[in-house]
């Protein structure tokens, strides 16, 4: 073990003997605290229920960071408390509500789709974790655990505003699961709304289209909440697809470059 991870554990040691910040950890527990409701309420049938509990832990965890920065107590422990609970209540949460509410008569393929959708959350968040001193803070690098959780509940709320069975297009639901693992990992690029000019001074237009977005939603929250979702996770691939030829021309420029220094190196 080398002198730097050495101290980077008396370190961590230390700020622990020293306390902990309640009130960021307090938001945290949160959400938690909503995550597992959900599943309280999975397990007793009130599935439109559970789906708006993923809601509260969604907004919960959208805070506790918010908080910690606002207030200046940040930490390591807080950190890694976050990471867990993220798993718990967008990871365990969502996996075990669309197991039980819709994917249960798929038998085998059920099953394995949920643990897919945990199992992927998990290596979403791990990945998170790694790559957050390395990637821009206006992208995130794969769908968001919380997003592709509260897809899940506004799918499932959506189901419950129709009036739909739980078996109505099964094998929608079915490839919606599988969908959501997969953009978790994948190297699609999401907005992050993490950029600090998204509230500085905007024009005009800006704040009207606010208005009549915010009245629309209030009008019709549960399918414009499923419409707004959906748009964003599919922003990911679009995304891709559209600045597929600009990476295309920066990647041969950078390999004419590197070829063109080899000639001059060579000569």
């Amino acid at each position: 073990m080398n002198d730097e991870m050495v101290e980077s554990k008396r370190t961590n040691s230390e700020s622990m003997r020293r306390g902990i910040y309640i009130l960021p950890n307090l938001v945290t527990a949160s959400s938690l605290f909503a995550g597992f409701y959900s599943m309280v309420s999975t397990l007793n049938g009130n599935y439109s229920t559970a789906a708006i509990w993923i809601f509260i832990s969604a907004i919960c965890d959208g805070l506790d960071g918010k908080v910690a920065r606002m207030t200046g107590t940040t930490s390591k422990f807080g950190v890694e408390f976050d990471s867990l609970a993220d798993l718990v209540a967008f990871g365990v949460t969502p996996a075990f509500l669309m197991y039980a509410w819709a994917l249960k008569p798929f038998g085998r393929l059920g099953w394995v789709a949920s643990f897919l959708f945990l199992v992927c959350a998990a290596l979403r968040l791990a990945r998170f974790n790694v790559q957050v001193d390395t990637v821009e803070s206006k992208r995130f690098v794969g769908l968001p655990t919380p997003a592709s959780a509260c897809m899940v509940a506004s799918t499932v709320l959506l189901f419950f505003h129709f009036e739909w069975p739980s078996s109505f297009k099964k094998l929608a639901i079915l490839g919606l699961i599988y969908l959501l693992a997969f953009l978790m990992v994948s190297n699609f690029r999401y907005y992050s709304f993490k950029d600090p000019a998204f509230i500085k001074r905007q024009p005009f237009g800006f704040l009207l289209l606010a208005v009549v977005l915010l009245i629309v939603i209030a009008a019709e929250p549960v399918i414009m909440t499923f419409s707004v979702l959906l748009l964003y996770i599919l922003s990911g691939p679009v995304d891709y697809i559209v600045t597929w030829p600009r990476r295309r021309r920066l990647e041969k420029a950078v390999h004419k470059g590197r070829e063109a220094l080899n000639r001059d190196g060579h000569s």
